[in-house]
This record gives structure tokens, sequence and C-alpha cells, in this order.
């Protein structure tokens, strides 16, 4: 019983993490945010192609030959006791027309107290989960289209259950540098469990994602539109919270239109001075602002800025995420030129 309720709780820590489809599948870290960039423009960027090497963790068709030597180690102090991080590196090879990429994600759940059915306590138990990420990404002929793939290894301890797992993740990207617009088309996470946690098979966190930025001609700004979770539609349901009564007691649930639909698949984000060595960031998760909102209360959900700063050799970069009146995050990052 313990056991059970031990992994309960830490599946939980999981869903909550990962602002992802909970209940549904293992391995939800894999959709985490993998950098203070990636949060301050809302979450899950796809078209970013530059020496930002964390990049490639999200969608391995943006790597190339600027993130040669580059190496990115970031953390985050996430919700409760959880914390996890990120570190990418990339090294070009082949007179420098080849770049390989490798990553890692690891996430700790903390420590927790256990206990059997009759509530005596039975000691402390931990939780942690890894991946560790090979990808490559290369031009289709001499078009403006890029396709790249990560290759990723998980492992999984939760209390005395493991799994181990493989998973693969593809990548499109089109660059239209006259215009200083992308378009990226990612699949995250298809792949499965090679060992399970108690002899029962349970599907990765699979997911679609649309992504698109431009930089502005006259203005130092670059914009993106992330369209996510396309892989299930739809993807808002009604609140309970919202449910209506009149005065002879009848409910009425709340309606869920197409729009509301649509805005729940969105992310919006904005980069100020993006070339430049100091960038303010922005962005703005529809769906996290609207699913963990308190009713009737202005929390700024959903919401997440940040900057970034350069020192010689060294980018520094913070995001502060918020999530409810009672939960946000602080993501910390660094990139470091090795060249």
């Amino acid at each position: 019983m313990r056991r059970k309720l031990a992994l309960l709780f830490i599946g939980c820590c999981s869903y909550v993490a990962s602002a992802q489809l909970g209940g549904e599948s293992t391995y939800q870290f894999l959709n985490l945010v993998s950098s203070p960039r990636q949060a301050a423009l809302g979450g899950k960027v796809l078209t970013n192609v530059d020496y930002d090497v964390t990049q490639a963790l999200y969608n391995p068709a943006t790597i190339n030959v600027e993130m040669d030597n580059q190496l990115a180690l970031n953390y985050t102090s996430h919700l409760g006791a959880v914390s996890y991080g990120t570190a990418a590196y990339a090294y070009t090879y082949d007179r420098r027309t080849k770049t390989l990429h490798a990553g890692i994600t690891y996430v700790n759940y903390g420590e927790f107290d256990g206990y059997d059915e009759d509530g005596n306590e039975t000691g402390t138990f931990t939780g942690s989960e890894s991946a560790l990420s090979v990808g490559y990404a290369t031009r289709i002929g001499y078009s403006d289209f890029y396709v790249g793939a990560n290759l990723k290894f998980i492992t999984s301890t939760l209390e005395q259950y493991s799994s181990l797992g493989a998973a693969v993740d593809l990548g499109m990207i089109y660059i239209d540098d006259k215009l200083n617009f992308n378009a990226a088309l990612v699949i995250r996470n298809f792949g499965t469990q090679i060992t399970t946690y108690a002899g029962q098979n349970e599907p990765l966190p699979f997911e679609i994602d649309l992504g698109f930025s431009q930089k502005l001609e006259n203005v130092p700004i670059r914009w993106h539109v992330t369209l996510e979770n396309l892989q299930e539609w739809p993807i808002a349901v009604s609140n309970p919270a919202r449910v209506e009564s009149d005065l002879e007691g009848n409910q009425t649930e709340e309606d869920v239109t197409f729009v509301q639909n649509v805005f729940r698949h969105t992310i919006l984000g904005a980069e100020l001075f993006p070339d430049s060595g100091f960038n303010i960031r922005i962005g703005y998760s529809f769906r996290r602002g609207e699913e963990l909102r308190i009713v009737d209360e202005r929390n700024f959900s959903g919401l997440s800025a940040g900057i970034g700063i350069k020192m010689n050799r060294m980018r520094f970069s913070y995001t502060y995420a918020k999530y409810s009146s009672a939960a946000s995050s602080s993501y910390f990052g660094i990139n470091i030129d090795l060249q």
C-alpha cells in the first residue's frame, strides 16, 4: 500500500511539474522546459537557430554550426522540493560542416516520508528521472528546409521501482533568411518503455508542436508563436469550479468553445534585442494561464519574463515564471563558448 501511494504521489508531482496531459503517460519530465530562454518565451519555442545549444533538446532540426563548442548548463528551482536541470553540448566536425549534439535532462523529486496502511512510518524514499540524448541535423538538398533527430535513453527511479525507456524526437524547420522568418514542426517522445515499473507498459508523453517566429525588420524584436499538443483535440475540459446554478438548483457546466480550445494550444513570446548582448524576453501560455488561475482572481498565471546578458564568452540567463498565486519557478542558465 505504501509503495502504491508513493508512486501516486510522485506521479502527481511529475504532472504538476510538466503541466502536460497528466495521468495519460509516463516519463512526463521529458517535456519540461529546457532552459531559461525557453521558459521566458512561454515554455516552448521551436525556431531559434543560433548559438543556443539547449534549443536542440526540444527541436533537433535547429542543430547548426554556430553551436560548435557551446556548453549550456541550466537549473530550475521548481514547485515544492522538485528541482531539475539540463546540460547540452555540440561539436562540429568534418571540415566544420557537420554538428553532433548531446544533452541530458535530470529531475529530482526530493525526499518523501513513507507510511504503511496503518499510518506507521516506514522511512524516507526519493524519486528521480533522467534522459540522455544524442542528435544530428542536416539540410535537405539546397532548399531552405532542415531536418533533425534526437535519440533519447531514459531512466526513472521512483521509490524502489525503476524503469528504462527509449524515444526519438523528429524535427523539421524552414528558414527564410530574407524575411528573417522560421517555421518548425516537431514530433516528440516517439518511443516505448524497455523495462516497466511493475509489469505494465505505459505510453510516453507523445507530443506534436508547430512553431513560427520572425525578426522584425525595423524593430529589434523577434516574435514567437507556438501551437502545442496538436496530437489531441479538443484539449480543454470544463472547470468544475465554474459550474453555474440557478434558483431551482439546476447546474450548468462551463461551455468550452472552439476558439477557447484554439487558445489552449497557443503560446506567445517576444524577445527584445535578440542579437545584442542584453535581451529582454516575455511570454504567455494560454493553457497554463487558464487552467491554473483562480476563478475571479488576477494572479498572472501563465506569464513569464526573463533576461539574457552576454559577458565575454559567457551568456547568463534568468527567468521568472508564474503558475498560480501559490506557485512560481525561477530558471537559471549559463552558456559558455569553449572555443
